[in-house]
Parts: structure tokens; C-alpha cells; sequence
């Protein structure tokens, strides 16, 4: 039986898939990709002190 399945493995040819793009296209789109991704969490990099003026009070009641 593995005989026979070496024998259909040998005889079979591979269809590799082509890309739609080059991969430097890829690469080009993944980095674009992250920079906006950082450049949206830079964004709100100072949201915490921006709301600094509104005090906070804690109770022993609260939580």
C-alpha cells in the first residue's frame, strides 16, 4: 500500500499557485499597514492627562 502511494505521489505534478502581486507588494502593504497602526495608537497617546481634570473620588463603599 505505501508502495502504491509513493508511486501516485511520483506520478502527480504540483500547481503551485501564483501570486497576484510581487511579494515586495506584500511587503510594501504589511509596513503600510503597521505604520498607520502605529500612527492611530500615537494618536491617543495623551488621552489620560487630557481627562486629568476631572477628579476622581474613591468611597470604601464603591467597588
Amino acid at each position: 500500500m505505501l508502495h502504491t502511494a509513493v508511486q501516485i505521489a511520483e506520478t502527480t505534478t504540483e500547481h503551485a499557485a501564483e501570486l497576484p502581486f510581487s511579494p515586495l507588494v506584500f511587503g510594501l502593504i504589511a509596513f503600510g499597514s503597521l505604520v498607520a497602526g502605529l500612527l492611530f495608537t500615537f494618536a491617543f497617546r495623551n488621552v489620560n492627562n487630557r481627562h486629568a481634570e476631572v477628579p476622581v473620588t474613591h468611597d470604601d463603599a464603591g467597588h
